[in-house]
């Protein structure tokens, strides 16, 4: 079963500036970012927010994309084999961690992954994840199942949506009694609570690399792509639930 997303794809952006496409779980922290760089230049950046693999294919494609903000650095590598990238403007830029969420008014406490409770509050239900084989969120969440032994039990449940805040959403209004997020997603809807955190080595590191896409250029994008990097931005993808990664 698949979910579409809410948050739309990457067509249909609005003339600005700056354009932007970025992972849908960085909405909170580029909506913060982009609106204090707006005030202090005046300049205009349009954000596309949707699955890495989306914008990705879409980039490949030609779409009209000044800077690329993926939640897995194979996304970037697939632009980069293709010489879709600005030489030497590529930079590890945030990490994150992976949850199990449930929505507030049905959340029972788990003691770990193995604690025959988590099973007893999915029943029937559906566990929402993003795309398994697509998008990042999605391949992590299956990864960090097979290595826990759990994938087998839980695949026939599992409800895909095309981004991780789809799925997030699915678990925020109850219709999914179980979710794989980031921990950002969590910390970004107070109607889910997390049950638990996925151990680090059950899965790839999760990181946001960053890159102007080729034929970007000017002082706006300039601007923004460096604003991305300093102590404001750093402050809200901190604010928002992720880690800056220092080069």
């Amino acid at each position: 079963m698949i979910f579409a997303s809410s948050l739309g794809s990457a067509t249909g952006v609005l003339a600005a500036d700056v354009t932007v496409f970025a992972a849908a779980s960085l909405k909170n922290a580029l909506d913060k970012i982009t609106t204090s760089f707006e005030a202090q230049t005046g300049y205009s950046v349009s954000l596309s927010l949707a699955g890495s693999s989306l914008l990705a294919r879409q980039i490949a494609l030609g779409a009209p994309a000044d800077i690329f903000l993926p939640a897995s650095p194979d996304w970037m590598d697939h632009l980069q084999e293709q010489n879709r990238l600005v030489p030497g403007s590529r930079r590890a830029l945030l990490s994150n961690r992976l949850v199990l969420v449930a929505p507030n008014q049905s959340a029972r406490a788990i003691t770990g992954f193995e604690d025959p409770a988590l099973f007893a509050q999915l029943g029937q239900g559906k566990l929402a994840m993003a795309l398994v084989e697509a998008v990042p969120a999605g391949i992590y969440g299956k990864s960090a199942l097979e290595t826990l032994g759990l994938w087998q039990d839980l695949a026939p449940h599992i409800a895909q949506t095309d981004n991780v805040r789809a799925a997030l959403a699915l678990v925020a209004a109850g219709a999914a009694p179980l979710g794989v997020v980031y921990a950002s997603d969590a910390q970004a809807d107070p109607r889910v609570t997390v049950l638990a955190e996925f151990p680090s080595q059950s899965h790839a590191p999760i990181r946001y690399p960053l890159a102007q896409v080729q034929g970007a250029g000017g002082p706006a994008i300039d601007a923004f792509f460096i604003y991305l990097q300093g102590p404001e931005a750093q402050e809200a993808f901190v604010s928002a639930g992720f880690d800056v990664i220092a080069e």
